[in-house]
């Protein structure tokens, strides 16, 4: 239940369903790839770590790739996916504590930095781990309860994977309505792939692939007693997982369709009390262009009803912004459920956003006091100069994702996709050929680690702040799914390096055979 907290974050509970709900279709890359992600990492990565023994993912690349220099890059990637990562969970945490408290956006995440830092430093590792058991059992519970009363309520199907299906009172399938409603607005068919199927492809492989990278995760697996242990509590994280996974669809087809039921073209004066408080927090804005007081929410590619209404006034744009790392939340609202479930909803929001920050400050925390302190530069360090150090990290880390929070580069799944992307480009490699490839050495895992790193994060940058337009990516690959191309890049420099460098010591050689290979298990017979 800690490995399934940890890994549903902010990303999974509020922005998943939200994404889904606004991009249809191409949204279940996040879904896809991150539930695809996981199986890759029970499989193929999870036990081979934990019987190596190890306790952080820099400690296995420096071990395996006898060298300080490829630990001290591990670590540099470590900080970058972590820091990306919980950036990203700063903003969710906003999210839920600006609506819950009626407060703005800025206020609700400087609330949520104090919250994070109080157990995060005073917890440690087992305080974390029992506290995110009970933040499973609240967002889980959370996640379902509203899921449930509005799937009844729609299509009159408590089950809300089936209720997807399912048809509304008037007969039509859901999905058609909303398909029809999306395209009557000018939005694309909620049921369609309208970023194309190759971009589709590299995000939900971006994703796999950083899942199986992705530090604060793989930490838990080396924490369980036995490698066996590692294998079932990944069977078991899976189910927990999938629980709420196979139910963002659902939510964000139903949130979907209530949003334009209830606001398009509806008086802004006769709008409900939820639509009030989501805009106290500047995350729902209404700009009334023509002044008729009527909530006009449509796409500027609705060729009819910009040339009818839009453009003989001389205004363009839909006039409601909504942030789509609300949907969730405001969910429960928008189809008039009760206030204690709305109340159960914020709870697990913040649950999930907070266990998941607890599990990444504690991966930046250990980065620097264990990995970089004790490992590299101060081995003489004591364990007390250690926990301090970690203490420290977790503070300064803390305040500045606070700030990044507040100013966000981008919507909580989109921050997090782009860690996955630089996990992939940076550790998946050096992991799977740590494990599977005898020949693989230093000089070829810290030439593909800095590479992938340095053009998975160029091309984020650039294309995200650097001016860089959606019609110049490469092959039609967005920055959310860049990292695929990243690591193909390491794997080719990494494997071009590795066999024109001298091959690793017998003793590492050795120590590969033992990982793989269950002792006393003998030549294979034919």
């Amino acid at each position: 239940m800690a490995t399934a907290a940890d890994w549903m974050s902010a990303a999974s509970f509020l922005s998943m369903a939200g994404l889904i709900s606004f991009m249809g279709y191409q949204g279940a890359q996040y879904l896809l790839g991150w539930t695809g992600g996981y199986v890759l990492l029970a499989l193929l990565l999870a036990p081979y770590l934990r019987k190596f023994g190890q306790f952080t993912v820099p400690d296995f690349i420096g071990e395996r790739y006898y060298s300080k220099t490829a630990r001290l890059v591990a670590v540099i990637c470590a900080l970058f996916v972590s820091f990306t990562y919980v950036v990203g969970q700063m903003k969710g945490v906003g999210v839920a504590f600006s609506r819950f408290l009626e407060v703005d956006f800025a206020t609700g995440i400087m609330i949520g930095v104090g919250i994070v830092f109080f157990y995060a430093v005073l917890g440690g590792m087992k305080g974390i781990t029992y506290t995110q058991v009970a933040q499973y059992c609240v967002l889980i519970f959370a996640y379902l309860v509203p899921a449930i009363f509005i799937s009844v309520l729609m299509v009159g199907n408590p089950i809300p994977q089936l209720g997807l299906g399912g048809t509304l009172e008037d007969g039509t399938y859901l999905l058609t309505k909303l398909d029809q409603v999306s395209k009557d607005l000018g939005f694309a068919e909620y049921t369609s792939a309208h970023k194309g199927k190759v971009d589709l492809f590299f995000v939900t492989a971006a994703l796999m692939l950083g899942t199986a990278g992705l530090p604060h995760v793989i930490v838990r697996f080396f924490t369980v007693p036995k490698v066996r242990d590692a294998r079932r509590s990944a069977g078991w994280a899976l189910i927990f997982i999938a629980i709420l996974y196979t139910t963002a669809p659902a939510i964000a087809a139903f949130a979907r369709t209530n949003l334009i039921d209830t606001v398009n073209n509806k008086e802004y004066a006769d709008m409900p009390g939820w639509f009030n408080k989501w805009e106290k927090t500047g995350l729902l804005k209404f700009e009334d262009k023509n002044g008729d007081g009527k909530i006009q929410y449509y796409n500027d590619k609705n060729k009819t009803y910009v040339s009818a209404v839009a453009a003989p006034k001389g205004w363009k744009g839909s006039e409601l912004t909504v942030d789509r790392d609300i949907i969730v939340l405001a969910n429960p609202e928008i189809a008039n459920l009760p206030a204690w479930v709305i109340a159960l909803v914020v709870a697990g929001g913040l649950a999930a956003a907070l266990s998941t920050a607890a599990g990444l400050l504690l991966v930046i925390a250990s980065s620097i006091s264990h990995d970089l302190l004790k490992k590299s530069l101060k081995p003489d360090i004591t364990e007390k100069q250690e926990l301090l150090a970690a203490r420290g990290t977790i503070a300064l880390a803390v305040i500045v994702a606070g700030y990044f929070g507040i100013n966000p580069p981008g919507f909580v799944a989109q921050v997090v996709a782009w860690a996955f992307g630089l996990a992939a480009a940076s550790f998946f490699p050096a992991i799977v050929l740590g494990i599977f490839y005898k020949r693989m050495n230093m000089q070829g895992a810290v030439s593909g680690m800095i590479t992938g790193l340095l053009f998975t994060g160029a091309y984020i940058i650039y294309f995200k702040y650097g001016g860089g337009t959606p019609d110049q990516y490469w092959f039609g690959i967005s920055p959310e799914g860049i990292g695929t191309l990243g690591m193909l890049l390491n794997f080719m420099i990494s494997l071009i390096v590795s066999n024109f460098t001298p091959p690793p010591p017998e003793s590492v050689q050795r120590m590969v055979e033992e990982i793989r290979i269950p002792a006393g298990a003998g030549e294979a017979s034919h």
